[in-house]
């Protein structure tokens, strides 16, 4: 356990220096003090890690989200990370769906189109990972948002 709490303390440490520490102060409603503890690797503080509401709220200010990568490479999961495109309230639901028929559609024809002589080349399956990626952005926006919904 000793590894993996140095492991996330780092990150945590780059995630509070990517939003800045007068930011993460306000955005935690942290002290300086207390935000230095859950990345400090002193033995005293070595069981004291950032609540995961703070967390979330300092990686949407950041321009990388520091500790969830970090777990999730603990756990041995690999991340699709597209900076450009955070996950956002608008649309809806109905958006949503709507976004969902059209990518899976294109999926599909990209599908099509890759296996018609028999063969996916490497150019084709790069082709249908980039639309299979997009395919679960839009289920993940449905996720957020039916979870919104539900209350």
């Amino acid at each position: 356990m000793a590894g993996i709490g140095s492991y996330l303390k780092k990150h945590t440490e780059a995630l509070v220096k990517d939003v800045g520490l007068e930011a993460a102060c306000e955005l935690t409603g942290k002290s300086k003090a207390t935000l230095g503890r859950y990345y400090s690797d002193s033995d005293e503080h070595s069981d004291r890690f950032m609540p995961i509401d703070a967390v979330a709220a300092l990686e949407e200010a950041s321009s990388y989200p520091h500790v969830t990568s970090a777990l999730a490479e603990l756990k041995g999961i690999t991340m699709s990370y597209d900076a450009e495109r955070k996950n956002t309230a608008s649309g809806g639901v109905n958006a949503d769906v709507i976004a969902l028929s059209q990518r899976f559609a294109m999926l599909m024809a990209e599908y099509q189109q890759s296996i018609e002589d028999g063969i996916i080349t490497i150019n084709e399956a790069k082709r249908l990972l980039r639309e299979t990626l997009s395919l679960q952005h839009v289920l993940i926006d449905m996720k957020l948002h039916l979870e919104e919904e539900s209350g």
